[in-house]
C-alpha cells in the first residue's frame, strides 16, 4: 500500500527536529502521539480513554479508544458492559479493557494549534533532559564555547547544543569579553532548574588552574605529576603545588616548561596572573616554607591542634614573606590550610625575652626564689607551677647548682603554692554563687567556675544550657569588618573541641542526655557487649 504524502512528511518532521534538538526521534513520535491524543479527545470528549499511535515506517496514524470492562455501566464513554466485551473478545473480565478503533480525524485550526503546542513541549523536555544528561558528568573539566551575549556583566557561551554563563565574580578582574570571542572556562556546577539545565562556567576557580596545567604538561594528564594544592587571586597571582611520583622527574621545571613555555601558555590565558610553581612536601613545614618562597625563612614553630604556624624571617625579609596587601601569606595559608604568622627575628627574640622574664617572675613570686633560681628553672624549659609541682623530681635535681634537698624544696613551695591558689579560687567561686554540682562536671576545673561565675553562669543547668561559642568566642562581620567577642573561658587555653566535650558531659550530669548518646557507636557496642560477657569465677 502506497504511504501518503501527509505520511510521509510526519515522518520527515519527527526525522528533522530529532536531528536538529539532537534527542531521540522515538522521543518526537511519541510527543506527536500525544499531541493527537489531546485533540481527539477534545473532539470525542475530555472524558474519552483515546489512544494514538503513530508507524515509525509508514507515517499511518491509528486512533483508538479504550472501553473498561464492568458489570454494570456508569459512563458509556469510558466502560463497556461485559456481556458486549465478550463478543468481541471471549475471554474479557471485569477490569480488562478493550480497544475501539475510532474513524481518522481531521484537525481544526484551534486543534492544530493545541497538538503543536504540545509537541513543542515535549521536545523541549527532552532537549533539557539530554543537556543535563550530557553536562552532569562534566563538571570538573575545561569547555569551550563562544560569546552568545552579555547581560548585566554575565557572560552567556553558546556550547553549540546548549548555553551556559560566567557570572560576573567568576570573571577575571579587567576581562572584557565581546559577542563572538571564543573563550574556555571550567564548568563547575550544572543544576536542573525549571527553566532547564543551567550550566556555571568559570575562569577564576582554583582548578581551573589546575586543569590548564594538565593541558600543557604531558605528565600531569599521564598522572606521573600531580597536583596537590592550588590557590588564587584572580588576574593577581597564584600559587600551585605539584608532586612527581618519579624521583626522576622535576614537578616544578616540568610545569615551566622549555624557556618557560607551558607555564606562559597558562598565565596567557589567565591574563597575566602570575604564578608560583611550588614543589610540594609531605612535611608540612618543609610545605609551608616552600609555599612562602621567595621570602627565606629562618625558623618554624608548628601547633598542629590549632592547624596554626609561627614562621620567622630575617627582618630584611619581612615586607617580600607578606607580599603586598598580604597577598603572599594569604595565599600561601590558602596553598597549605594552615595559619601562619609571621615574625622577624628581631620580634621573635624580643617575644622570647618577654616570656622568659614573664616566667621567671611567676616563679620567683610563687615560689619565693631569688631571679638567679627563676631564671634557672625558665632556662631549663618549665612553663607553669603546676610543671614543677608534678616533675619527676630527679629531672629537677639534675639542673646545674640544684641538688635533691634543693628539688625536694622547690617541688614542696610549688605544691603549696598550688594548694593556696586552688583555696583561694574555692573562695572565689562560693562568693560568686557557683554550685558545687558543676565539680561533678568531668574536666571541670575551680578556674573554669570561676570564670563561668563571671560570666553569669552559676548553674548546672545554666552550664548545660551553654553554647560552644559561649565558652570560646566567636566572630562577627559587621560593615566590612571583624568582630572577636570573648567567651567565658577567654585566656584559659581551652579549644572548641574540649569545650563542647564539657557541655555534652553537663548535659549528660543534668540528665538531658544519657552516657550513650555521647559514646561513638564502637564504643556503645563493646560496652554492651561487656555488660552481656558472663562473669569470670
Amino acid at each position: 500500500m502506497a504511504v501518503s504524502a501527509n505520511r510521509l512528511e510526519l515522518l520527515q518532521i519527527a526525522d528533522a527536529v530529532a536531528r536538529e534538538k539532537a534527542i531521540d526521534k522515538k522521543i518526537v513520535l511519541t510527543a506527536m502521539e500525544d499531541a493527537i491524543q489531546k485533540a481527539a479527545r477534545s473532539r470525542y470528549g475530555l472524558e474519552t480513554n483515546v489512544r494514538a499511535e503513530i508507524n515509525a515506517k509508514t507515517g499511518e496514524i491509528h486512533l483508538a479508544r479504550l472501553l473498561e470492562v464492568v458489570e454494570a455501566i456508569d459512563n458509556d464513554a469510558t466502560q463497556i458492559v461485559l456481556e458486549d466485551a465478550k463478543r468481541r473478545n471471549p475471554a474479557a473480565q471485569p477490569g480488562d479493557f478493550i480497544s475501539e478503533t475510532l474513524p481518522p480525524m481531521d484537525f481544526g485550526r484551534i486543534a492544530a494549534q493545541s497538538a503543536k503546542q504540545v509537541i513543542v513541549q515535549k521536545v523541549r523536555e527532552a532537549e533539557r533532559d539530554r543537556q543535563y544528561d550530557e553536562f552532569k558528568d562534566r563538571i570538573g573539566e575545561i569547555i569551550n564555547g563562544l560569546v552568545k551575549r552579555v547581560e548585566y556583566g554575565n557572560v552567556i557561551i553558546d556550547l553549540s547544543r546548549a548555553e551556559a554563563i560566567i557570572r560576573r565574580d567568576e570573571m577575571l578582574p579587567r576581562e572584557a569579553l565581546k559577542p563572538g570571542d571564543r573563550v574556555r572556562a571550567y564548568v563547575y556546577d550544572v543544576r536542573r532548574e525549571q527553566r532547564g539545565p543551567q550550566i556555571f562556567l568559570s575562569r577564576t576557580h582554583p582548578m581551573f588552574m589546575a586543569r590548564l596545567f594538565g593541558q600543557e604538561v604531558p605528565e600531569i594528564y599521564d598522572g606521573v605529576i600531580e597536583v596537590k594544592a592550588v590557590a588564587r587571586d584572580p588576574g593577581s597571582r597564584a600559587k600551585i603545588a605539584v608532586y612527581s611520583r618519579d624521583s626522576s622527574i622535576d614537578p616544578v621545571g616540568a610545569c615551566v616548561g622549555m624557556r618557560g613555555s607551558r607555564v606562559q601558555a597558562v598565565v596567557n590565558e589567565l591574563q597575566g596572573e602570575k604564578i608560583d610553581i611550588i614543589p610540594w612536601s609531605p612535611d608540612q613545614a618543609t610545605f609551608i616554607v616552600n609555599a612562602l618562597a621567595p621570602a627565606e625563612v629562618v625558623k618554624v614553630v608548628l601547633d598542629e591542634e590549632a592547624e596554626r604556624i609561627e614562621v620567622v624571617v630575617p627582618d630584611d625579609q619581612l615586607s617580600l614573606a607578606i607580599g603586598r596587601r598580604g597577598q603572599n601569606v594569604r595565599l600561601a595559608s590558602q596553598l597549605t590550610g594552615w595559619n601562619i604568622d609571621i615574625l622577624t627575628e628581631a620580634q621573635e627574640s624580643e617575644r622570647r625575652q618577654k616570656e622568659f622574664a614573664e616566667r621567671t617572675q611567676l616563679f620567683m613570686t610563687a615560689l619565693n626564689v631569688d631571679e638567679v633560681v627563676g631564671q634557672l628553672l625558665s632556662s631549663e624549659g618549665f612553663a607553669s607551677v603546676e610543671e614543677l609541682a608534678f616533675v619527676d623530681l630527679t629531672e629537677l635535681a639534675e639542673i646545674e647548682g640544684f641538688d635533691e634537698d634543693t628539688a625536694k624544696e622547690i617541688q614542696q613551695r610549688a605544691t603549696s603554692f598550688l594548694e593556696q591558689q586552688d583555696r583561694e579560687l574555692d573562695d572565689r567561686r562560693k562568693e560568686l554563687g557557683v554550685a558545687d554540682e558543676l565539680l561533678s562536671v568531668p574536666g571541670m576545673s575551680k578556674k573554669m567556675m570561676v570564670a563561668l561565675g563571671e560570666g553569669g553562669v552559676k548553674t548546672l543547668e545554666d552550664f548545660a544550657d551553654c553554647s560552644t561559642d559561649e565558652l570560646t568566642g566567636w566572630q562577627e562581620r559587621s560593615e566590612g569588618e571583624t568582630r572577636q567577642h570573648a567567651g567565658h573561658f577567654q585566656g584559659l587555653d581551652i579549644t572548641r573541641e574540649e569545650a563542647e566535650n564539657l557541655i555534652l558531659q553537663a548535659r549528660v550530669a543534668a540528665g538531658w542526655l544519657k552516657p550513650e548518646d555521647i559514646l561513638p557507636p564502637q564504643a556503645v557496642a563493646e560496652e554492651a557487649s561487656d555488660e552481656e560477657a558472663p562473669a569470670s569465677l
